[in-house]
């Protein structure tokens, strides 16, 4: 078992820095509009000689009401009409996308995100499900990880019924904060019960995995009002957890805006709810997963990380990294192989595109060899908090302290510091820098030194 994390303030202050999340290597920042169409479809015909499994991102991008704090791809709107040209234009892509592939592919994992997939009726989310089975080979005996996002504002039991139904087995729900002030404060009033309710459905119904999400930073957020909501959702008993560090980056972000910024908490109380947010999870039980994600000792992230096998990719932390991710909707992105690849964010480019026949792929990137070998370094880091130079060497024939010298002044600093061990064979990630290693993956990253870090967001 890994060793668990343990606080170092003064460790903390120097190395949180702004920096990728590493959901990807080359992170989206370096898509370009040289990838098309024509790479995806090279992609998809070396993915379906090669039989590799498949993992379906399926992004729903509306939501009645909008909520101040967030940063993703989505339309708001009280007109539920509205889906139905956008599933038209889904169900093309879906077509268009599927017979570049071979139909026994399997499809070991299927997320719907957003937005709010539920903002889509029963009969919507009945006809989408069933022409994503018409075009792909869905497991249809429950072994598959088919997760949904869920508001359990457009959620109840009639719903959690039909999803469980039409094959998904792991839901994700978004909760944020408890606290009534801080809920008007980001325009997203959800009462505990509405939660424990969506929860007693799923288990009820016998989903195999509940995940909540919780964001620390928020307008009137305390760390006295974070802990009782931190409680709270212990006494709920998810699986999973993810907590999320709130940036705010109204310049980017336009609802972001309404936020008052003079209602935000200071860094060092930021701090201070993650410390005791830890403290907490750590005695119920939960593993620190790494990157604002914990789970229960027996769930499957757990499990891959103790045997060395936990991937990570646009949906974060994943058991399925070795399948070819293919996104579908607006903004969607695809991981096939060597290349990324992102559909238009437009909603309407992203229709008109498709209502012409084309595809939406509007930028992209193709992996070279050296974004390979650092995609496999950061890889190992952030999953594993360890590094075997050996297995690195192997692999893409090497010596990686020929090839990385140059970083090696940094990487003996960081050793000094107590944020790694750094051996002649190996790098481990300290206990005290389990909660940094986006730092540590910085090192290793080839474009950061071209970017402008104020895009990112700060380590913790």
């Amino acid at each position: 078992m890994l060793d668990a994390i343990r606080w170092d303030t003064d460790l903390i202050r120097r190395y949180d820095l702004a920096g990728p999340r590493y959901t990807s290597y080359p992170t989206a920042m370096q898509f370009n509009s040289q990838v098309g169409t024509f790479d995806l479809f090279h992609a998809l015909r070396d993915s379906r000689k090669a039989l590799r499994p498949l993992s379906l991102y399926v992004h729903v991008p509306f939501c009645a009401n909008i909520c101040y704090y967030c940063a993703c791809n989505k339309v708001i709107t009280k007109d539920r009409g509205r889906a139905q040209p956008y599933l038209q234009r889904l169900e093309q892509e879906i077509q268009l996308i599927a017979c570049h592939l071979e139909p026994t592919q399997k499809v070991e994992q299927l997320h719907f995100g957003g937005g709010t997939p539920t903002f889509l009726s029963h009969d919507e989310l009945r006809q989408l499900m069933a022409h994503l089975r018409k075009h792909f080979n869905l497991l249809d005996d429950d072994s598959g990880d088919y997760g949904i996002e869920i508001d359990p504002r457009e959620a109840d039991w009639s719903t959690m019924g039909l999803l469980r139904e039409l094959g998904f087995n792991r839901v994700s729900i978004g909760l944020q904060d408890l606290d009534p002030a801080v809920q008007r404060a980001v325009n997203r009033l959800q009462s505990l019960e509405e939660t424990r309710a969506v929860i007693d459905a799923a288990r009820t119904l016998q989903f195999r995995s509940i995940n909540i999400d919780l964001i620390y930073g928020l307008p009137k957020q305390t760390p006295e009002n974070f802990a009782r909501t931190v409680e709270e959702v212990i006494s709920l008993q998810p699986d999973r957890l993810s907590v999320f560090n709130y940036a705010h980056l109204p310049e980017r972000f336009m609802p972001q805006r309404r936020i008052n910024s003079h209602e935000l908490p200071s860094p060092a109380q930021k701090l201070e709810m993650l410390q005791r947010t830890i403290e907490q999870l750590t005695a119920a039980g939960y593993r620190y997963i790494g990157m604002d994600h914990f789970a229960l000792p027996d769930d499957e992230l757990a499990i891959a990380q103790e045997e060395q096998t936990l991937q990570r990719n646009f949906q974060g932390y994943t058991t399925h990294g070795h399948c070819d991710l293919i996104g579908l909707g607006v903004s969607a992105i695809s991981q096939i192989g060597d290349l990324y690849c992102q559909n238009n964010s437009d909603l309407n480019q992203y229709q008109n595109t498709l209502a012409a026949a084309q595809l939406a792929t509007s930028r992209g990137l193709v992996c070279n060899a050296d974004d390979r070998l650092r995609r496999a370094v950061i890889q190992q880091l952030i999953c594993n908090f360890s590094l075997e130079f050996a297995e690195i060497e192997q692999a893409f024939n090497i010596d990686f302290q020929g090839y990385f010298g140059a970083l090696w002044p940094q990487l003996q600093g960081m050793a000094n510091d107590g944020l790694i061990t750094l051996e002649r064979e190996r790098i481990e990630v300290s206990p005290a820098g389990r909660l940094l290693v986006r730092s540590v993956c910085m090192v290793f990253d080839a474009y950061l030194e071209q970017q402008n870090r104020q895009r990112f967001s700060r380590v913790i």
